[in-house]
């Protein structure tokens, strides 16, 4: 795997993204994103997690520059007296982390079974495709919202690790399709391919066959789909926090702190959701772009 990202980086797809402005700005941004929620412990001037340090006195505070901010609360604060620029970087360490756990998962199931069906064919590609036609009809967000809602329903006292292991399962199970799909019609293509028949000849495995020669060939729209699907998997997160079958109240993603700015938005106190809101907003966007300038660049006759 190591062997074929720097293989990618080093020649083609390293000169198409230092030749794309739109890339470098969407990684940078990626990046910020990414560093300021890994990093939240040392980078958020607050930790909104730690009920000692909140004061009710500074509940609902604007940001700073309006009337009655304050420079300790650059981005004003919630109605607990959080700070909202840290309550962003903490919460969007919990989106991102269900975001890349449940593609990482899908990608696991999507390309385990794509393999499996283009490979083997007959019954087991029948049935693997029946099984994606099945999980297509129904909308994803749906079978998310039924997921998470019967595990909460299941487990209401649960502690938060099952309830992020419930949000993570219901996000997977509607997004390993694409990858099964995609990975199933490149791999009836390589499976006819001299290289493919030469080591049959030889006397080499099946599994070895699909883990040594058809995989690496099929990789490039994996990670494709896989970039654009980190952001799907994120805004997915925050739909189902907004409407409280997402994360635990307690934990404040990008999704329950826009739900409980909600609350307030009509009073006129606006930055507790629209900070969030574009919190969510840059990190789709630019993990969007970059998706699309990796599909590009795997593919240049598709721009």
């Amino acid at each position: 795997m190591k062997k074929i990202l720097f293989r990618w980086f080093d020649g083609d797809v390293g000169y198409s993204f230092r030749h794309s402005p739109m890339a470098i700005a969407a990684a940078v941004v990626a990046f910020v994103c990414i560093f300021c929620a890994v990093f939240a412990g040392w980078v958020a001037p607050h930790d909104p997690h730690d009920l000692a340090t909140l004061e009710l006195g500074d509940a609902r505070l604007p940001p700073v520059w309006m009337e009655q901010g304050t420079s300790k609360y650059l981005l004003g604060t919630d109605e607990q007296g959080r700070d909202i620029l840290s309550a962003l970087m903490y919460g969007s360490r919990v989106s991102l982390v269900v975001g890349f756990v449940s593609v990482l998962l899908s990608m696991l199931i999507g390309v385990t079974l794509g393999l499996l069906a283009g490979f083997r064919g007959g019954w087991l590609d029948a049935f693997l495709m029946r099984l994606c036609d099945v999980v297509l009809s129904f909308p994803a967000i749906l079978v998310a919202l039924l997921i998470a809602g019967v595990g909460r329903a299941l487990f209401p006292n649960a502690p938060n690790s099952v309830a992020f292991g419930v949000l993570i399962l219901a996000i997977t199970l509607t997004k390993w399709v694409d990858y099964a799909r995609t990975v199933r019609g490149s791999t009836l293509v390589e499976r006819n391919k001299e290289y493919v028949q030469a080591a049959r000849v030889t006397g080499v495995s099946s599994l070895r066959i699909m883990r040594k020669h058809v995989l690496p060939n099929v990789l490039g729209p994996v990670f494709v789909i896989a970039t654009v699907q980190v952001a799907t998997a994120i805004i997915t997160e925050a739909t189902l926090s907004f409407l409280g079958v997402g994360v635990p109240p307690t934990s404040p993603s990008l999704g329950t702190l826009i739900s409980n700015g909600n609350q307030f938005l009509f009073s006129g106190e606006w930055w507790g959701v629209v900070f969030p809101g574009v919190m969510l907003v840059l990190i789709a966007l630019s993990v969007n772009l970059l998706g699309d300038w990796l599909r590009d660049a795997l593919n240049p006759r598709l721009g």
